[in-house]
This record gives structure tokens, C-alpha cells and sequence, in this order.
């Protein structure tokens, strides 16, 4: 899969893009299989009573098949048309989702550094949960950020409901279908069951300047296995997804394990 400059443009102006169909139904139906089964072995799921999140990490890392993932063209296509052939793959969270999330970005880098590829495994609309973003809102620019407006708050800012808060949009989904945001635009769901399935993949650039390291370091300090003090046994991943991993995925794996390692020594992998 290779961007469009239309798309490109869309996705640097907006911080988001959504990509229809991009799996077709027999690929989607053993991607929720292996979701299910990992979210129910390794995720808490067995537990999920929906009076909360269920979230997990690393959801694509358990089982082989999920790790391919990783390897598959159109998903390193849709991810190096807008950070890059040698991004990092860094991780990402499975979710049960149950009610609203309000509006939040994941980052607030300034600049397009992270990126968020979202995998929906449920049938949503605007009443029913669908993902929610506020095009533009990654710029700093934006007047969100410039005027330091919280979008949870405009019922009383505004006398308008945050799910219809002014510029935002629903992207509503059928299971196959795959967005893909900048870290750094707000987003949010509302109306949603007590159910939702849900998982993504979390990438960044690949850094090679001393101010992008500096980055990195620090966006892995946090959002790591070891920041969150999670022993996965073999560094940053999980085992299955490094000990499956060929020449190709490896590039994607490399620079997040070493750093990780660097800073989480304790979590590094013995043998």
C-alpha cells in the first residue's frame, strides 16, 4: 500500500486518516479470533464486567499470526507514508472499552513524532461508541491548544454537549476498516456499549538527531513496558513478537529495544 500525496496531505493537515476496507472480511475474522484469545489469556478479559476498561499491552505481541501484523504491506505502507519506511513500532494497547473516554490527545509532542494505528473490531457509529477527532487539533496552533480550551468542558464553556463539540467529527466504522492518528490530536468516544473492542499499534519516527533521541527517550520512559513496570521477558516486546520477528520486522523492533534496555535494565533480556 502506497499513500497518495491527497492522503498524505490529509493526514498532516487533519492528524488523521481513515482507510475503508482495508481488510477484507476473512482477514478481519481471524484478526478478532486471535484478538479474543489474547485479550481473554493475556489481556484480563476473562474479568471484564464492564463497569471499566479492560486494557492490555502489547495486543499484536502473543501470538504469531497477530505479530504479522507488523509485517503486512499495507500496514507498514499507511505507517511509512507519514513517519517514515523505518519507523519504530512501539507498542500499543487491546482494549474492552465500556462508556465514554472524553476528548484527550496521547501526546503532545508539538510536531508529528507518534502515531496511533487504531484497529476496530465492532460495528460503530456516532450513538454507538464510534471514534470521535477534532481535525486540525494536533497543531499547536489549533485554537484548542492556543486558547487552552478544554473540550470536556464546553457544556459549561458553551452550552454544548462535548460529544458535539464545534469542528469535531464521528468516523463511524465497519470491522476492517483502520484509522491512523497523530498522537497529538484530541480524540474521544461517546455512547459506546460496555464491550467495545479495540486495539492498536503505536509507532514513531525512526530518530537519528540528538534532539529526536531526546524525544524518544523520553516517550519511551513512559509509554514502555518498563513504564509501567511490566517485566514482558524479553525487553520492550513481548517474547512471540521478537522471537518470531525476521530481517524486516527487526528494523522496526531495533532502536525502541535498545533504548528500552538502556533504560530499564532490570527488564533487559537474559539469554
Amino acid at each position: 500500500m502506497k499513500l497518495t500525496e491527497h492522503q498524505v496531505n490529509f493526514f498532516n493537515t487533519f492528524g488523521y486518516l481513515s482507510i475503508p476496507g482495508m481488510f477484507t472480511l476473512n482477514e478481519i475474522e481471524w484478526i478478532i479470533e486471535e484478538f479474543e484469545i489474547t485479550i481473554q489469556e493475556y489481556g484480563g478479559g476473562k474479568k471484564h464486567d464492564g463497569t471499566h476498561r479492560t486494557m492490555f499491552g502489547g495486543p499484536i505481541e502473543h501470538r504469531p499470526r497477530l505479530c504479522t501484523l507488523l509485517d503486512d504491506e499495507r500496514v507498514k505502507g499507511l505507517i511509512g507514508g507519514v513517519i517514515g519506511k523505518d519507523f519504530n513500532y512501539a507498542g500499543g494497547d487491546g482494549n474492552y472499552y465500556s462508556g465514554d473516554t472524553g476528548w484527550h490527545p496521547d501526546g503532545n509532542w508539538g510536531r508529528l513524532f507518534s502515531i496511533k494505528v487504531t484497529f476496530y473490531l465492532d460495528h460503530l457509529t456516532r450513538e454507538t461508541g464510534c471514534l470521535r477527532v477534532i481535525p486540525g487539533s494536533q497543531n499547536p496552533t489549533h485554537f484548542v491548544r492556543a486558547r487552552q480550551i478544554d473540550p470536556n468542558q464546553s457544556q459549561e464553556l458553551f452550552g454544548i454537549s462535548p460529544k458535539d463539540f464545534p469542528t469535531s467529527i464521528a468516523i463511524e466504522n465497519t470491522p476492517g476498516d483502520v484509522v491512523i492518528f497523530n498522537h497529538d490530536t484530541y480524540h474521544a468516544s461517546f455512547g459506546g456499549g460496555k464491550r467495545r473492542r479495540m486495539f492498536t499499534m503505536n509507532c514513531t519516527q525512526n530518530c537519528k538527531t540528538e534532539s529526536d533521541l531526546e524525544t524518544l527517550y523520553q516517550y519511551l520512559s513512559v509509554h514502555s513496558a518498563g513504564g509501567y513496570n511490566i517485566d514482558t521477558g524479553a525487553g520492550m516486546f513481548f517474547p512471540t513478537m521478537v522471537d518470531t520477528a525476521n530481517e524486516q520486522r527487526r528494523i522496526h523492533l531495533q532502536q525502541c529495544s535498545e533504548i528500552h534496555d538502556e533504560l530499564f535494565p532490570q527488564y533487559a533480556r537474559k539469554s
